[in-house]
């Protein structure tokens, strides 16, 4: 039997109705569903689901991410095409089974003994030879051999004109045909077990009980019953975030346009998360220690929950998704980073905001997240001193801070200690993000700088102003440096004590002349001169316009060096004058002052332009962790599992049982026997060819 590709035929319905059932039903059909669904899981796999709107604008822009929202990209699996299409194939699959069912039953119990001689001789595989016994003794014989060699034998008598003849008719590989039985109910039970665990349910919940997405905030107790399903709910996955010490029981379904909320009949508490990471800062454990309070009879049962190991009660899987924070609390230090601002310290929860007065501006200060642990590798830091006039170290950083399995190298990874996230939002809702790390990070050029890091939109890599640490390995003495610049009498000051010490005082003319290049390249450089164009830009950017502008461009060089050594030195001066007015003792020069004059000189520099009028400084911490569970009730589950083993079991009964028939007409002939053997295959191998070979010598003695 060869299995068809076209549909049911019915025989009584219009045409039209005819064409769409034999479309329905066919093969070619379903194939083409099942291709549809390929692609589309393609999509739901590569492009993350259900994430904010804003992170699609952003990586998409407005136009595409407008089209692609509209065919529910976002959410392919739960998107209604999708489970249309899902149902389609369903009922197509179905349907090529119930049409080729019979015809395989019929066919595994017909042995086609009735064939004709005539049809023997049209057969690729066949052979003929006369044998010495008489037909029923042959007949017996080959049946014989062909039961033990493992085939199905009927033998079947036939009156010719010289006398009985004989039909020894075999057959094996059935199991073939049950294959394709096999594969196609597996297509069929894995997508009903689909339907069953996606959001078929949770989506008829919606159309036909009157639940809605919630779109708001605030507590989750405060939310409506519209917007939350019940503790009977069949199927659902959601997940649910418990910090140490607290516990839950409503677990989070994000739709496209809100989430719904999944009451639970049992509270997960958390007693403790354990994380443990390998040397490369990638985490190696994810344990929760929890506790399951059941609501209806207050039982406490002790439960430990591991990636891949989920714990399970009244039928819902819980499974260890990832760790957040649950709310740490953070003590920040505020920096000014201009004279207008006052420093000052903070207290706030992760996750939390606060509301800051800069003047007549409004700012909100957002905690997004303390990481206690970032373990970099360092094995490719150079030991040059890195220009970061444009505040964009994005390879600076990438080959100095990159994640540490990135690299072909021998790798060097070090902890560098924890680094606390924060968004400044200001009165029209625009935020940028701040990453700064803790302690100081020696990325081998000389001295060891704290990491500032900034970006205007998510998708972009945070860019790191550096700034030196101090000869006590804090900022005090950067930011008191930067003070000093932006003050009109310490500039006066530097200039002087500068000017003394690199011209004889007795030489005026000189004496002038170096007191008024010194104030205007230190002016330049703070930002208090006009620069070209008459924008008080600062630092070396603002110097390096007013020498294209001023400097003749074959005089440059040379003009640049003097200049820089000018500005480092008076630089040098200010850094002393800041540390004698809190009666510190003057640094002594060395390779230690000096690395840090190198990086102060770029800091200052980038400072001029670093967009915020603060900068927080972490300066204390309490951590809480926190667990992020995926809560699922499956009951698709067994029939997916099913419909997987019978999918190995019909591919591997397809691909590698053959079905195989033969037929050896007995014919007697002058006292002997004419003997004709043919063979059939569902696939033409080189096996087969030589199955045939020995089957035609073992059987009636037949050779090429």
């Amino acid at each position: 039997m060869t299995v068809s590709t076209q549909g049911l035929e019915l025989k009584s319905a219009s045409r039209p109705v005819k064409a769409a059932v034999e479309l329905l039903s066919s093969m070619r059909f379903s194939i083409s569903l099942l291709t549809v669904i390929c692609i589309a899981s393609v999509i739901g796999t590569v492009l993350k689901q259900h994430e904010p709107l804003n992170n699609y604008i952003n990586q998409f822009g407005p136009f595409w991410a407008e089209v692609f929202g509209a065919v529910n990209l976002y959410s392919v699996y739960s998107a209604w095409w999708f489970l249309l299409i899902l149902a389609f194939l369903v009922t197509s699959t179905s349907l090529c089974i119930a049409r080729n069912t019979p015809k395989i039953l019929v066919d595994l119990k017909s042995y086609k003994e009735n064939i004709r001689e005539q049809s023997l001789k049209a057969f690729g595989h066949r052979a003929e030879n006369l044998l010495e016994e008489m037909p029923d003794a042959a007949a017996k014989r080959i049946g014989q051999m062909l039961s033990g060699g493992g085939w199905k034998v009927r033998l079947q008598q036939r009156e010719t004109s010289a006398g009985p003849g004989w039909m020894v008719a075999a057959k094996t590989g059935a199991a073939n045909k049950i294959g394709y039985l096999a594969a196609h109910s597996a297509i069929v039970l894995v997508c009903l077990g689909g339907l069953l665990d996606g959001d078929l349910i949770v989506r008829a919940q919606m159309l036909f009980n009157g639940k809605t997405p919630y779109t708001g905030g605030g507590m989750i107790a405060d939310v409506k019953p519209e917007h939350r399903l019940g503790e009977n709910n069949p199927t659902f996955r959601g997940n649910l975030l418990v910090a140490e010490g607290t516990q839950s029981s409503t677990a989070i379904l994000n739709q496209s346009d809100g989430v719904l909320l999944q009451d639970l009949p049992f509270a997960i508490e958390l007693k403790k998360f354990i994380v443990e990471y390998y040397s490369t800062g990638m985490p190696k454990l994810f344990a929760s220690d929890i506790i399951i309070h059941d609501k209806d009879t207050g039982e406490k049962i002790p439960a430990r929950v591991e990636v891949n190991h989920p714990a399970s009660y009244k039928g819902v899987e819980i499974y260890q998704s990832s760790f957040d924070d649950g709310g740490s609390k953070v003590r920040l230090k505020a920096i000014a980073m201009n004279a207008n601002t006052r420093p000052f310290e903070i207290e706030g929860v992760i996750g939390g905001s606060s509301q800051l007065t800069n003047g007549n501006e409004k700012l909100t200060l957002e905690f997004t997240g303390l990481r206690v642990i970032n373990v970099e590798n360092f094995s490719d830091v150079g030991t040059s001193a890195v220009d970061v006039r444009k505040v964009d170290l994005r390879e600076s950083i990438d080959n100095r801070m990159g994640a540490a399995n990135k690299t072909a190298t021998k790798k060097e990874l070090r902890n560098v200690g924890p680094s606390i996230s924060y968004k400044l939002r200001d009165a029209s809702g625009q935020a940028r993000e701040f990453n700064n790390y803790m302690l100081p990070v020696d990325m081998g050029d000389g001295a060891p700088v704290f990491l500032m890091g900034l970006r205007d939109v998510p998708s972009e890599p945070f860019r790191y102003l550096r700034v030196p640490a101090d000869d006590k390995g804090g900022l005090d003495g950067f930011f008191r440096l930067k003070t000093a610049l932006e003050s009109p009498f310490m500039r006066d000051l530097a200039v002087r004590r500068y000017v003394a010490k690199a011209v004889d005082p007795s030489r005026s003319e000189m004496v002038q002349q170096l007191t008024a290049s010194a104030t205007r390249a230190l002016g330049l450089f703070a930002g208090a001169e006009a620069a070209p164009g008459g924008k008080a830009l600062g630092g070396l950017q603002a110097v390096a316009d007013f020498m294209e502008t001023n400097v003749p461009e074959n005089e440059r060089a040379r003009a640049g060096e003097v200049l820089v050594r000018i500005l480092n030195g008076l630089l040098y001066e200010l850094l002393q004058l800041s540390r004698e007015r809190i009666n510190l003792p003057p640094l002594e020069p060395g390779e230690k002052t000096q690395a840090f004059m190198t990086q102060a000189v770029l800091g200052l520099s980038d400072a001029q332009v670093y967009p915020a009028p603060m900068v927080f400084e972490l300066a204390d911490f309490t951590q809480v962790q926190a667990s992020v569970f995926q809560v699922a009730r499956a009951p698709g589950k067994t029939i997916v599992y099913l419909g997987c083993a019978l999918l190995i079991l019909g591919v591997f009964a397809m691909l590698y049982i053959r079905e195989r028939r033969i037929w050896v007409w007995l014919a007697p002939q002058d006292g002997k026997t004419q003997a004709t053997m043919a063979l059939s295959t569902n696939r033409k191998t080189m096996d087969g060819d030589r199955e045939f070979e020995q089957l035609s010598e073992k059987l009636i003695g037949a050779k090429e």
